[in-house]
Formats: C-alpha cells, structure tokens, sequence
C-alpha cells in the first residue's frame, strides 16, 4: 500500500525513525544498516517501504535499498520469521554477508545474530537457498570450493566478514588453498 516515503526526518530513535511527510509524520522501523546511513534530523530522506497490518497494529518499515527490502520481504515469507526477527537479521548483517551465508550454507553467521537460533538458522538456510542470489542480486558472488575453504579458514582465524571478502577478492579465480591462504594472509598483514 505504502511503497515509499520522501519527506524531513524528525526524529531518530533506534530502530524507529519519525519521517515527515507534507505535515504528517510517519513511525518506520529501519535496520540498523539502514539506520546508521541515514541523514541528520531535520534533513530530506528518502526510504522505501513495506506496509504490515496486524490485528492489533498497522507498521511500516523502511528500508534504504531495494535489496534491504527484497531481503526482507523473502526473510518473513518462512515460517516462523516474523516481520521484527527479519529486521534484527538485516540489522545484524547486510544483504550481501546474507546472501553468502546462504550460498556457502553458513548456520554460524547466521547465529551470531541476537534472536536467531540453530533451528532458525538452518531453516533460514533451507528456505532462501536460491532465492536471495537470483532475486537480489547481491555483492556476493558465486564462488567454487577453494574460495570457499579459504573464506572459511580465515574467518576460523578471528578475521571478520568483511576482511575475508576482501582479501578473497584480491586473489586469483584459480588458486589452490594452500597457496590463498598464504597470499590471503600476507594481504591482510598489510
């Protein structure tokens, strides 16, 4: 019903933003990815939304791009997945860490975030397993088995998400694991 809102934020409580819209102000809960990008009070915002009417209550959340809104209209479409869990994902994680959690079957990056547990984890996994890639198209590529055991020693190192796609990325499409391991490991000591 409520696709998107353009008007001046007037106010700024996580997770909930106040947006004001010709004189009527509009209560939308955001992610915190979506919520740390957002401009100061008092300036123009521009957020795309998705409208839910409960019996007990009408809430529309906002999102900052129409991957963070894809993800989130796939995330509540499982069962058990309610609007408030799939926010607390996208906070936890952005559409692209998500998106390659679900291509390389990562239950542990998925639990990492507050309110997901092993079961919810695993049929997380279950359920968006091709659909986030194709739908999203997220920053995430499809990567082969080497890249994945290199992703995977790294991030067992204590090195972060986005540090291992990094230095992931700097490396040749066919190199062995050993040998990216070693060069990802030189990249980072960087």
């Amino acid at each position: 019903m409520i696709g998107k809102l353009t008007g001046i934020l007037s106010d700024k409580n996580p997770p909930q933003v106040l947006v004001d819209c010709g004189g009527v102000g509009y209560e939308v809960q955001v992610p915190m990815s979506t919520f740390y990008n957002l401009p100061t009070s008092g300036e123009k915002v521009s957020l795309l939304t998705h409208f839910v009417v409960r019996e007990d209550a009408q809430i529309l959340y906002g999102f900052q791009s129409a991957e963070e809104r894809a993800a989130f209209r796939e995330l509540i479409k499982i069962s058990g997945v309610g609007p408030r869990t799939a926010l607390s994902v996208l906070s936890g994680m952005n559409v692209g860490e998500l998106s390659q959690a679900v291509t390389l079957q990562e239950a542990g990056r998925l639990i990492k975030v507050p309110g997901i547990g092993k079961k919810t984890a695993e049929r997380l996994l279950l359920e968006l397993k091709g659909k986030l890639g194709a739908d999203i198209g997220a920053s995430a590529t499809l990567i082969n088995d080497a890249q994945a055991d290199i992703l995977q020693a790294l991030l067992a190192l204590g090195y972060s998400d986005k540090e291992a796609a990094a230095a992931l990325k700097a490396l040749p499409a066919d190199v062995g694991v050993s040998d990216g391991i070693k060069l990802a490991l030189k990249a980072l000591a960087r």
